[in-house]
């Protein structure tokens, strides 16, 4: 059994993810009752976006503006993920709330948070804690990592993807 504080030693000890690297392989749970595993999304690109929680504003942003522009990203072929800590019926509540249409996957076990280094301990106030730095890693159809954006800020992000992606080879 790992605890939280095993979690951070294993992310301060390994290197975080870059452009280059090859993308971690998984198979977790999405919103729909179904799973969604990186094998299904061989030679296809797609944007993995990790946010802290559903339902709060700057993830609800987030998601809006992703699913917002997800006809332009099916338009070159990109899948848009979303990934948080929060199990699949809250993602399922979530989606109908925001009439969202992008997928989210469960990482309630944070193995994926982990292994793309975005499960890191934060500070707010003096208190420090274990949390989702929110992150976004595009990841080309040879499953590299084609590029990544760590400690996002919401306005405009989704946008700045959807040119990165644009720009894949």
């Amino acid at each position: 059994m790992t605890s939280e504080t095993d979690n951070a030693v294993t992310f301060v000890e390994n290197t975080p993810l870059q452009a280059g690297d090859q993308a971690p392989a998984f198979s977790l749970p999405k919103n729909g009752d179904d799973t969604l595993s990186s094998a299904a999304l061989q030679g296809k690109a797609y944007v993995l976006y990790f946010y802290p929680k559903d339902d709060t504003s700057g993830c609800t942003r987030e998601a809006i503006d992703f699913s917002a522009l997800k006809p332009q990203f099916d338009a070159i072929g990109v899948s848009i993920i979303g990934v948080s800590p929060d199990n699949a019926a809250k993602h399922d509540k979530f989606i109908n709330k925001h009439d969202l249409s992008v997928e989210l996957l469960a990482d309630e076990e944070k193995s994926l948070s982990t292994a793309y280094g975005v499960w890191v301990q934060k500070s707010m106030y003096g208190r420090k804690y274990m949390g989702i730095e929110r992150s976004t890693f595009l990841i080309g159809k040879d499953g590299k990592v084609a590029q990544v954006w760590r400690k996002v800020k919401v306005a405009g992000h989704a946008e700045a993807v959807l040119e990165a992606a644009r720009a894949l080879k």
